[in-house]
């Protein structure tokens, strides 16, 4: 069992306030009445245990949680093959680089393209 506790009943909503998409990700769920659980990353510090379990809840590598798009990440990283300890290391020093929303329901977890993804879970 992970850090991270989830729930059927509700979801639980990984976010930036800063994002647009979690804006209207967050928007769009009220709208249509789901119970969400909104954890501002930018609020709420991740551990890095809880950084590894929402990657591996993705079925992806925690480098694969890096939006390497992104400006913070662009102006103050390289393009590199770090190790995991540096990735997370990198995500939480700077939890806007880290892709999201991320919305977890039970055994479900998906990475929120659109925000209409979220009635998938």
């Amino acid at each position: 069992m992970g850090e991270i506790a989830t729930s059927d009943r509700q979801i639980t909503l990984y976010y930036s306030s800063k994002s647009t998409r979690a804006k209207q990700t967050l928007a769009y769920a009220k709208a249509e009445g789901l119970p969400i659980q909104e954890i501002d990353i930018l609020k709420t510090p991740l551990t890095g245990t809880q950084i590894v379990e929402l990657a591996t809840r993705l079925n992806i590598p925690v480098c694969d949680l890096v939006n390497q798009e992104h400006s913070s990440y662009s102006s103050q990283f390289e393009h590199h093959n770090f190790s995991t300890d540096d990735w997370i290391k990198m995500i939480r020093h700077h939890p806007e680089i880290m892709k999201q929303p991320i919305a977890l329901r039970g055994d479900l977890t998906i990475l929120v393209e659109t925000p209409t993804d979220i009635i998938k879970i």
